[in-house]
């Protein structure tokens, strides 16, 4: 049997090895990763970037989503307060319009009217995030100011675009109805049947005060109609976000299958490296001397 007499070097390499393994193990351990340079797994490295691609996009459209529901919510939750607002105008209405009130009592149900329309202005100026929810796209200025030369009292200073935000890959919804629409349309407007009502009641004639309160109701009904958008909007964003949510896990346990590492097999491999690593320097430390001292005799 041949023994090699040059035995040294590979008793280096023994422990350079042992020592990377070691090293390995610590960095798979310390990070939970299995590729931690594009060096450990290229192709595992490439597809990971990808899928932190996708990651990265689906938090962004939740972030949307988490916005956009916030926003929807306000509209939704400020227009059942104009509806609140609206049936109390219709209770002055008919109180106004039963023919038993003084003028006098008359006068102060109208001043309540243009209370309420001035409460809706309000109401109808909301903001989310800095942002005027019924000005269209005009979303930094307040979309309504009170204006009693105009038939309807207010005048509309917003527009009647609408926003769009994406909400997934190829998706996207719209994110507003125009304050012009909701309030002012033509099929039945909020201030403007309200004004009709406060100079209705203004005037005493009951016949005029009936057909004003009909008046606001349609404005009501047509109100109502208009808010069935945010109901719809927000359920389509509740089954988004579901989806989303899915996804982003579906992404995460994609990643942990491409670059994860088995945190049981590092530690095993650890504890090996660390065996071979102590061995091979007991060895050498042990050899080294030996071989020292027949270099001097």
């Amino acid at each position: 049997m041949r023994v090699n007499p040059d035995y040294i070097p590979d008793l280096l390499n023994d422990l350079w090895n042992a020592q990377t393994q070691e090293q390995t193990a610590t960095e798979e351990l310390a990070t939970g990763l299995r590729v931690n340079m594009p060096s450990d797994d290229p192709t595992a490295a490439a597809a990971d970037i990808e899928n932190q691609a996708d990651q990265s996009q689906t938090d962004q459209f939740l972030q949307n989503t988490t916005s956009l529901e916030g926003l929807l919510q306000t509209a939704d939750s400020t227009l059942s307060s104009v509806v609140a607002a609206l049936n109390q105008a219709i209770s002055l209405g008919v109180q106004g319009g039963n023919g038993s009130l003084s003028q006098s009592d008359l006068q102060a149900l109208a001043q309540q009217v243009q209370g309420i329309q001035s409460n809706i202005v309000s109401l109808a100026n909301v903001s989310y995030e800095g942002n005027y929810i019924f000005a269209g796209t005009a979303t930094t200025s307040p979309p309504f100011t009170l204006d009693s030369t105009l038939p309807s009292g207010v005048q509309y200073n917003g527009n009647a675009g609408t926003n769009e935000v994406d909400i997934a890959a190829g998706k996207s919804i719209r994110a507003n109805v125009p304050g012009s629409q909701i309030f002012l349309g033509t099929s039945g407007s909020v201030f403007g049947s309200l004004q009709q009502l406060a100079t209705a009641l203004e005037s005493g004639n009951t016949s005029t005060i009936a057909t004003a309160t009909t008046q606001v109701s349609s404005a009501l009904s047509y109100l109502s109609q208009q808010r069935v958008f945010y109901g719809n909007a927000l359920n389509q964003l509740n089954a988004n976000q579901t989806f989303l949510q899915q996804e982003k896990v579906s992404l995460q346990t994609e990643e942990n299958s491409l670059v994860g590492v088995d945190m049981a097999q590092a530690a095993t491999s650890l504890s090996q490296a660390q065996t071979a690593y102590s061995s091979a320097l007991a060895a050498i430390a042990k050899i080294v001397p030996q071989s020292l001292l027949d270099y001097l005799q």
